[in-house]
């Protein structure tokens, strides 16, 4: 077994994660940053996108309401890459009242939040399909933000600064010595081999899974799980984000993102944080509750659903079944005073918005432990390679696909991805599938999930990493599995019938599974049971000509 020694091991490779690693690294301290699957993977990769004002939480909780137009004006700075200023209505549906803008503005007004009042005609000219009888509407400094690449680029910046980045290195075991915590042992997945991290300090930051490392070192963590489903629909209706004027509740919002719109999200409390499938119930509810705010979302094509799991800290009792109520603040738990065990410092809450915010308190803590003086300074530095705003518009990479005359190169049509793209990706040592390519990439992201490009790019990684075809094939299968999990639940129109081409081209004619079986395949799981979707191909239930 492989022994490493360093002063801060980091568990978890979400937002916040990679924010504590890149912080400690920037103070000069050493760090090793674990995540037992792929960057952003979990919550970090499966929130709604959205660059909060703090206006929606200004409401009830005026701490986490300042934090987020803190951290919003930072983050512009810091990362501009990764934010599309697309603004943020907040409008009265006939649903609400509008009086309750008044009190609205008055806590944003309290938490330092820009908030003013526009006119319905002026909404309406620049979001004609938001709820033509929208009764007030106000204008707040919300955004849209691409996760995936914001945490990848923390992750290199981290790199940078010294710290050790490994992914696909799950805690299997925490070390503890006299009761105190002094390190972990990890699972090398790629390798087989284990790895055991000897560390002055352990900080658990495994957001919905912070319980299940709590356990491994002998702590229970008071912590409630709270489901949130979206819906992505297949073409942007909005270029603003789009939310209810009134107490905040679940799935009232419409924000854009890339070339499409997110509806939601849900909050429903869940037993376990692996909970990441949208039910039927939910799915209805999304769609009643944002047809509200923008009527023709109920007749777009909807190309999948996905899951986050948020990890909460209860300050009261739990009487219902929604965390709506439940605070979104963060809570930095020192286990040498919360629970008598030394070395094990675990953050439970917080958002997207917030992870610089909480990474910092977290290094500020981990100094005074340490006994050191480090200042912060990840407020102050660009993340590298995200000075531009050119991702988030398909004009950009259209104008160098154009340019440089590269249509052949392309890969994934509807998200523009080309082969250099990939192949300059596969180069680094983070990418161990094509799952990790589309977090890395947007490959697979568009209205054919995967139809057209993932056997491009199965061919492309299966000749730059020298994989065997079984392999190669298995990847390609659960890519696809992945892809069709997400398509299920809002499964119905056009989606069906690509759901079906999709089918036709890797079954029927790549003969994908019987390709894994001849090559000795070890069980993959199939393609889809597209039984689960409609009783049987034809005609009549797919409106498919024969």
């Amino acid at each position: 077994m492989r022994r490493v020694e360093t002063e801060v091991l980091v568990i978890g490779g979400g937002a916040i994660g990679a924010g504590v690693a890149r912080d400690l690294a920037m103070r000069g301290l050493k760090a090793i940053l674990v995540e037992r699957a792929d960057w952003a993977s979990g919550t970090t990769g499966r929130y709604n996108g959205l660059l909060h004002s703090g206006s929606r939480y200004a409401l009830r909780d005026i701490r986490v309401a300042r934090e987020c137009i803190q951290e919003n004006i930072i983050l512009r700075k810091i990362m501009p890459g990764c934010i599309e200023d697309t603004g943020g209505y907040v409008v009265a549906t006939p649903w609400d009242d509008p009086v309750f803008g008044d009190y609205l503005i008055k806590c944003c007004n309290q938490a330092g939040i820009p908030i003013e009042e526009v006119s319905v005609g002026q909404v309406l000219r620049e979001e004609p399909y938001v709820h033509p009888d929208i009764r007030r509407a106000l204008r707040v400094p919300d955004a849209a933000a691409d996760s995936f690449v914001a945490t990848r680029a923390t992750v290199h910046s981290a790199r940078e600064y010294g710290a050790y980045t490994w992914n696909y290195h799950p805690v299997v075991k925490v070390l503890k010595r006299n009761g105190c915590v002094t390190g972990a042992e990890c699972l090398n997945l790629c390798m087989g081999d284990k790895v055991r991290i000897s560390a002055h300090l352990v900080i658990n930051a495994a957001g919905a899974w912070v319980g299940e490392i709590c356990a491994l070192a002998g702590i229970k963590i008071p912590i409630v799980c709270s489901k949130g489903s979206m819906i992505a629909t297949a073409c942007r209706v909005v270029n603003t984000v789009i939310t209810r004027l009134h107490w905040p509740s679940d799935c009232d919002s419409v924000l854009p993102s890339h070339s499409v719109s997110v509806l939601g999200c849900t909050d429903v409390i869940v037993n376990s944080p692996d909970a990441l499938s949208a039910d039927a119930e939910e799915v209805q509810r999304i769609r009643q509750e944002c047809a509200k705010l923008v009527p023709i979302t109920r007749g777009l094509r909807w190309l999948r659903t996905w899951t986050g799991v948020r990890a909460l800290y209860p300050t009261t009792p739990i009487a219902e079944a929604t965390a709506v109520g439940l605070s979104r603040t963060h809570v930095i738990v020192d286990h040498a005073v919360a629970d008598g065990v030394p070395g094990l410092i675990s953050i439970v809450g917080g958002k997207w918005t917030t992870h610089r915010l909480i990474a910092e308190q977290v290094g500020d803590l981990v100094c005074h432990k340490l006994n050191v003086v480090h200042p912060c300074r990840t407020h102050l530095e660009p993340l590298p390679g995200l000075s531009e705003r050119c991702y988030h518009w398909h004009s950009a990479p259209l104008a160098r696909i154009e340019t440089k005359k590269m249509g052949g190169d392309l890969v994934c049509e509807c998200e523009m991805v080309t082969r250099t793209e990939i192949e300059k990706t596969l180069a680094g040592e983070d990418v161990r599938n094509l799952d990790d390519l589309r977090r890395a990439t947007r490959l697979g992201m568009g209205p054919c999930q995967g139809g057209f490009c993932s056997y491009r790019a199965a061919g492309t990684y299966h000749r730059l990493r020298s994989q065997n075809a079984r392999d190669a094939t298995a990847h390609l299968l659960a890519f696809l599995q992945e892809r069709w999990r997400g398509i299920r639940p809002v499964a119905s129109g056009h989606q069906v019938h690509q759901m079906r081409l999709n089918e036709m081209i890797h079954r029927n004619l790549l003969g994908a599974e019987q390709l894994t079986r001849m090559q000795g395949g070890d069980g993959v799981q199939s393609l889809a049971d597209m039984r689960g979707v409609v009783p049987r191909w034809n005609a009549l239930t797919c409106g498919i000509r024969h």
